[in-house]
């Protein structure tokens, strides 16, 4: 993602001698987005605090003004949606926005499936790349039309809404978005709609949809919710997001010198796979405070730094980890031994083709990987030098590789870093002020 000017933003860092401190992070990605969605289907005025005002969540966010719900946010960050029902949704005159978001694109394709009228959703480059038959076809399946490039497979789509028939949906793949755009159409339509997946995914959906008053029921790795229910609006505390602490865990669990203490993150069981894996490569992870928000599970964490060991990431485990496999390839390429990722064919199909990406950036910098199949092989214990190297436009590739420089000799380049800005605004700053040595900066190319 490149300035409007034709520039290019590059951070510039060095090896950190330390890294400690105390730190809040932004607030849930995923759970920002349904705050949103939900409240806008809801009947009454919503209130959510903590919503994460980064460029993905900011594009549902509009994308929602344009269908014609009203929202406010107060001086003290208090983000008000005054939801009328779906109902209240109005046929947009202009093509709908998802920039970089595959969650605004996803999610919002299962709530217009349902409502009677012509919308046409698009996204950057990167999202026009992205699969989208996933969608396609169980909302197609219930009764929507929806057209897109190549039989339907990538963005822009087309869909016009209609009445709906619940679905009983057996998805190939695990996938929340996937999950979340079949129950919100189906929360319009007669019947009940149900999701089975071959192992669970994120659950963020399906903890808010009972806030909000809808009766969901749970049976092995099958979801149902019920057509025709009236969402009841509710008010919301956001929990930081566990994907953006992983950066600093990964740093401090991975310097002898490290020590971070990270308040108020979510931990809900369906993605705190990255703190079971640092657990096992020996980090000491701790969790204190332990509550629940909301539906959502929070705590503080805590993570002392040491000397980490290889471990395997088998595919059971990838839907709890999926986002925090780039950091967690750095923390691989600082441990000793070889650590193994497989079953993450997914990540082929992100912003870049992350396997692809990670190879062959972490290469540049020493690290030895070897790009697979469906995953990676990495041997660490060899010494970090510092080079330039790409984002390529991904923003959790571009915090990861950042989390690299940490730890390599000699200066760090990381090109294309504006992509940050879609899921965790203020990212360097955070980081310059826990690892105070590395002077992180920001030029332009």
């Amino acid at each position: 993602m490149k300035a409007e000017t034709g520039t290019m933003r590059t951070w510039v860092l060095h090896a950190a001698h330390r890294i400690e401190g105390t730190m809040g992070v932004p607030g849930d990605k995923s759970i920002s987005h349904r705050s949103l969605l939900l409240g806008a289907m809801a009947h009454g005025v919503t209130e959510v605090r903590g919503f994460l005002r980064s460029q993905d969540c900011l594009a549902t966010l509009h994308a929602l003004q344009v269908l014609g719900v009203e929202m406010v946010e107060s001086a003290e960050g208090c983000l008000r949606i005054m939801g009328q029902g779906p109902a209240a949704l109005g046929e947009p005159d202009t093509i709908l926005d998802a920039g970089n978001s595959g969650t605004t694109l996803r999610l919002l394709a299962g709530l217009l499936a349902g409502r009677p009228f012509f919308s046409v959703i698009t996204g950057d480059a990167s999202l026009r790349s992205r699969p989208m038959r996933r969608v396609v076809d169980p909302l197609s399946a219930m009764g929507a039309t929806l057209l897109g490039r190549a039989a339907g497979q990538y963005p822009p789509l087309a869909i016009q809404g209609r009445e709906l028939s619940g679905i009983a949906w057996q998805s190939s793949v695990a996938s929340a978005q996937v999950k979340s755009a079949i129950l919100l159409a189906g929360l319009q339509a007669r019947g009940e709609t149900s999701v089975t997946e071959p192992m669970p995914s994120r659950d963020h959906t399906e903890r808010m949809l009972a806030g909000f008053g809808v009766p969901v029921r749970h049976q092995g790795t099958t979801v149902t919710v019920p057509g025709g229910v009236r969402l009841k609006a509710t008010t919301l505390s956001v929990p930081g997001d566990v994907s953006s602490a992983a950066f600093f865990l990964v740093a401090a669990a991975a310097h002898p010198d490290g020590e971070v203490f990270i308040r108020n993150v979510g931990v809900n069981p369906t993605r705190t796979g990255a703190l079971e894996v640092l657990e096992r490569m020996g980090a000491r992870v701790v969790r204190e405070h332990e509550r629940t928000e909301a539906g959502e599970p929070a705590a503080d964490l805590s993570v002392r730094g040491g000397s980490l060991r290889g471990t395997t990431i088998a595919s059971r485990l990838v839907p709890r980890l999926i986002d925090e496999i780039p950091v967690l390839s750095v923390a691989a390429a600082l441990a000793e031994g070889e650590t193994v990722i497989s079953g993450a064919a997914e990540l082929r199909v992100k912003e870049v083709d992350r396997l692809s990406a990670l190879a062959g950036e972490l290469s540049k910098l020493g690290a030895r990987v070897t790009e697979e199949r469906d995953g990676l092989r990495i041997l660490g214990g060899r010494r970090l030098r510092g080079a330039a190297v790409s984002s390529r436009g991904d923003h959790r590739m571009a915090m990861s590789l950042a989390v690299a420089g940490l730890f390599a000799e000699g200066e760090t380049r990381i090109q294309d870093v504006a992509c940050v800005d879609t899921s965790f605004p203020g990212f360097a700053r955070l980081l310059a002020a826990v690892a105070p040595g590395c002077g992180i900066h920001e030029v332009t190319d």
